[in-house]
């Protein structure tokens, strides 16, 4: 299915819901829809499925415009975060059902493999109110990939399963996906969750589309701070600098040599992540003294908040350590691995790209 979505908008009454924006997602390719809570992704795929109408702007499926077309007379499948299934029929039969609606062949065959992939088949002759929430989940993600529809909507399908199992799925789902024919669109709050899932990934925040394509090029290189924001999990260090004629200077004074494309904005913003900001030095560090905060330990990781004199930095250290509250702490961040965003929020540098000089002052 080719889905193209072209200057679309939603209002309901005095509120704008999704500002005018256009979409192609790629046909058998995932397409993530990531942004917070209330940032338009279930909006946009309401309207993708015919469940709503867009206030103005076209819905191409196809070369055809669908706008007005109910969703009972399109082919999608659709997975949400409260999971849907027949209360009175077995898994089995609820899995089933798509592909008995078409007449498919081998049914059984084709149910039990479904199972299997979703860790579900010794459950395939319960009722779904025998089984636990998370389990329920798993029964409607089957079905919906039974169905075999050539536009599949997930809204957020993992949220209410446990961690471990989430990370299983989410990298089957990702298999699923990449050898099927549907057109995939896949919403979550997660960063990690695009990253795993690859593909391509749209960065939705309050009713805009902030920027679209392959997920690693969007991870990489935000085009605003906006989209750095959502897309960094931990979120982005942000600190604040001031452009000089040969430099720039963090608020303490802190000389930082970075070359910097043209720009007439003075006031910036330097970005780092968490996993690029260490506890040992290397040559050529900006090198930032501080106290610990925070320490907290999350799956192999360790998450250290450093109060510094320029703000607070969040470093993530793989493995398992400990810190002393308040223990005098330096961090330390290779220039080559910062993003500059201007006065306006505009990326100007990002790591990878031409520009970033070799070396930094620090204290």
């Amino acid at each position: 299915m080719e889905l193209s979505l072209e200057a679309i908008s939603k209002k309901v009454g005095a509120q704008t819901w999704l500002y005018e924006m256009s979409l192609a997602p790629q046909t058998a390719n995932v397409t993530v829809l990531l942004g917070a809570t209330q940032a338009g992704k279930t909006s946009l795929m309401r309207i993708m499925a015919g469940l709503d109408v867009p206030t103005a702007g076209r819905v191409w499926v196809d070369g055809h415009d669908v706008v007005g077309v109910p969703v009972r007379e399109r082919n999608v499948a659709m997975v949400y975060q409260q999971f849907i299934n027949y209360p009175s029929m077995k898994v089995r039969d609820n899995i089933a059902s798509p592909m008995k609606l078409r007449g498919d062949k081998n049914v059984a065959q084709r149910v039990q493999a479904l199972a299997e992939k979703l860790h579900i088949e010794m459950f395939l002759d319960r009722f779904p109110t025998e089984l636990s929430g998370g389990q329920q989940q798993r029964v409607a993600l089957a079905r919906a990939l039974a169905k075999g529809a050539p536009l599949m909507l997930l809204d957020e399908p993992l949220v209410n399963l446990d961690y471990k199992l989430r990370e299983e799925l989410r990298e089957e789902l990702g298999a699923l996906f990449a050898s099927g024919e549907s057109t995939v669109i896949y919403a979550t709050t997660e960063p990690g969750e695009a990253l795993l899932l690859g593909g391509y990934t749209a960065v939705m925040d309050a009713g805009e589309l902030l920027q679209y394509g392959p997920t690693a090029e969007v991870f990489h290189y935000p085009q605003s701070l906006r989209v750095a924001r959502a897309f960094s999990d931990p979120p982005m260090n942000l600190l604040s600098a001031t452009r000089k004629t040969a430099f720039v200077e963090l608020a303490d004074g802190t000389p930082l040599m970075l070359a910097l494309p043209n720009t007439t904005s003075a006031a910036l913003t330097l970005g780092m992540r968490a996993s690029a900001v260490r506890v040992h030095s290397e040559p050529g560090d900006l090198t930032l003294a501080g106290h610990v905060e925070l320490a907290e330990i999350s799956g192999s990781d360790t998450f250290v908040h450093v109060a510094t004199a320029v703000g607070n930095v969040v470093a993530q250290l793989t493995g398992v350590h400990y810190f002393d509250l308040g223990a005098a702490i330096a961090v330390h961040v290779n220039p080559a691995q910062m993003y500059v965003f201007d006065a306006q929020g505009a990326l100007l540098l990002a790591p990878g790209r031409e520009g970033v000089a070799s070396h930094a002052g620090g204290h």
